[in-house]
């Protein structure tokens, strides 16, 4: 890895799971590392990184306004190189906001970092690319499929209109967290590599943009999320919404 290129990186959702083991192993490796917490309960658990030099930031990434505080006080402070944006909810209100909208504000708002990374999922197969009717806001219990592609389709896009930038989407498998529960059948410590290397190395592979990833293999993702038409009734949608623009660059 090489920290010339790379130096300041934020993991959201880095309380525990897959984003605590990717902040864990970075920080280890040197990197200058911004761990993330919904609440100051959950940050509770990242003292031991913080201990050892991790910044921590608190916010609640279903709360719009809390997002906007968030990326008000990061822009405000050093530079990103690099955003893994792997918090993500499973079930109930708050996935719509938390697994797209957070991730596209942070994005919309904070000075562009040159590597981007995107928690998808294997159920972004099962997404449907329909944007008619949907609850951003979360008053009903949101589709996690349809989450993960809208997520999957918001790195390409990105990757498109901001060619200065690496956009990647990662699937880390159904691995056995929290979220995955105790008898997911993926590899655990496979489950976060990718993420670390897509952040970080200057592999060739790791050097291209537009990517869904699987343990650090391109794969094809649904057919909708490469769709330039439904990327961009996608973002259209989303800055409708929020009133926040994704600026080209």
């Amino acid at each position: 890895m090489d920290h010339a290129t790379v130096h300041r990186i934020l993991v959201t959702g880095s309380a525990d799971g897959l984003g605590r083991l990717a902040a864990d192993t970075l920080l280890g490796d040197g990197y200058d590392v911004v761990v993330h917490a919904r609440n100051t309960d959950r940050a509770s658990a990242l003292d031991p990184l913080v201990e050892r030099g991790a910044q921590l930031v608190v916010a609640d990434l279903a709360d719009r306004a809390a997002v906007r505080d968030l990326a008000t006080r990061l822009a405000d402070d050093a530079p990103l190189d690099a955003v893994i944006h792997n918090a993500g909810v499973w079930s109930g209100r708050a996935v719509l906001p938390v697994n797209i909208v957070a991730p596209y504000l942070l994005t919309a708002l904070l000075p562009a970092p040159r590597r981007l990374v995107y928690l998808s999922s294997g159920s972004h197969y099962s997404g449907r690319p329909v944007l008619d009717g949907v609850d951003w806001q979360g008053r009903t219990p949101g589709s996690y499929g349809d989450s993960k592609l809208y997520v999957t389709a918001l790195a390409a896009a990105v990757a498109r209109l901001r060619p200065g930038v690496l956009s990647n989407a990662v699937d880390p498998g159904w691995v056995p967290t929290r979220m995955g529960g105790a008898g997911a059948p993926d590899d655990l410590d496979l489950g976060h590599v990718t993420q670390e290397w897509l952040a970080t190395s200057d592999d060739p592979g790791a050097l291209t943009s537009g990517g869904y990833w699987y343990h650090q293999e391109r794969q094809e993702p649904h057919p909708s999320a490469g769709d330039v038409a439904f990327q961009d009734r996608l973002l259209q949608a989303l800055e409708r919404e929020t009133g926040v623009a994704l600026a080209r660059g």
